[in-house]
């Protein structure tokens, strides 16, 4: 008999799944290349997010702010390639859904075609009419709010957002205008547990935090951050693996082999 193969994850699997229905916690990593898919979909995630994290992890930029789809695209295609059992999610890049349904629609298009089962994007009720436009095209969208990386320069650095009650009501009320929508799931980054705990409670659809606390339907980190392969570790990061020294250590071993002639040996060579 062959090995049983795990069923691959959908947006309706996600979608219905709440804490407070006892459903286990979704579990979300983003991932950049095929490399970076296998190790995830091996690991057994429910979700990848080819974010566009991958300026700074990937790309050695300060912000995200330089990714385009086209550099999305290539992202998403390298990760699909692998056929992960995992739903792979897309970012959308900045300014990609700002200039009106239709450039939006062929913007999340190319993501879906090269390989996406789903988009995300940033922003609370000001992206609604983009969400609704993305789910007419039955193009299925994740949303992303509190604190949103593409939005930097207005919020005036990487902080933690919804703190006082009229920010946080705020944030509840774009959650739920998030899932009225059309938004399958939300991410919540960098918002203080409480909040977090009572956006989840507001809405129909599985929030996923980041930097929020315990109460959420499901968590993410980015890939470098959890295997230990990136220098800045935020707070909320719980680094599982120490990959980065691991591979000082391989390269400088290999480099010291090859320059006192132990490497390649007459095995290592062909004949």
């Amino acid at each position: 008999m062959g090995i049983a193969m795990a069923p691959r994850v959908t947006v309706p699997d996600i979608k219905v799944r709440k804490r407070s229905k006892s459903d286990a916690p979704i579990v979300v990593l983003t991932a950049y290349d095929a490399p970076g898919a296998r190790i995830a979909d091996a690991g057994g995630v429910d979700i990848i997010l080819v974010g566009d994290s991958a300026a700074m992890t990937v790309h050695g930029q300060s912000d995200t702010l330089n990714m385009t789809v086209e550099h999305m695209a290539v992202h998403v295609a390298a990760v699909s390639s692998v056929k992960p059992n995992a739903l792979v999610v897309g970012d959308m890049p900045w300014l990609s859904y700002y200039l009106g349904d239709v450039d939006t629609i062929r913007n999340a298009a190319a993501i879906i075609r090269a390989g996406a089962g789903a988009v995300k994007l940033e922003g609370g009720r000001i992206r609604r009419s983009a969400i609704e436009a993305l789910v007419a095209a039955e193009i299925p969208v994740m949303g992303h709010i509190g604190l949103t990386p593409q939005s930097i320069h207005r919020l005036g650095g990487y902080r933690v957002q919804a703190k006082d009650p009229l920010a946080a009501e705020i944030l509840v009320q774009d959650a739920i205008g998030l899932a009225e929508a059309g938004c399958f799931a939300i991410v919540l980054e960098a918002v203080p547990r409480a909040v977090a705990a009572e956006v989840t409670a507001s809405i129909p659809v599985p929030t996923i935090g980041i930097g929020a606390g315990a109460d959420c339907d499901g968590q993410v980190l980015v890939f470098h951050d959890l295997l230990g392969l990136s220098e800045r570790v935020p707070k909320f990061v719980r680094r599982y693996a120490t990959l980065a020294d691991d591979a000082i250590r391989a390269v400088s071993t290999w480099s010291e082999d090859v320059r006192a002639g132990r490497y390649p040996s007459d095995e290592e060579s062909y004949h």
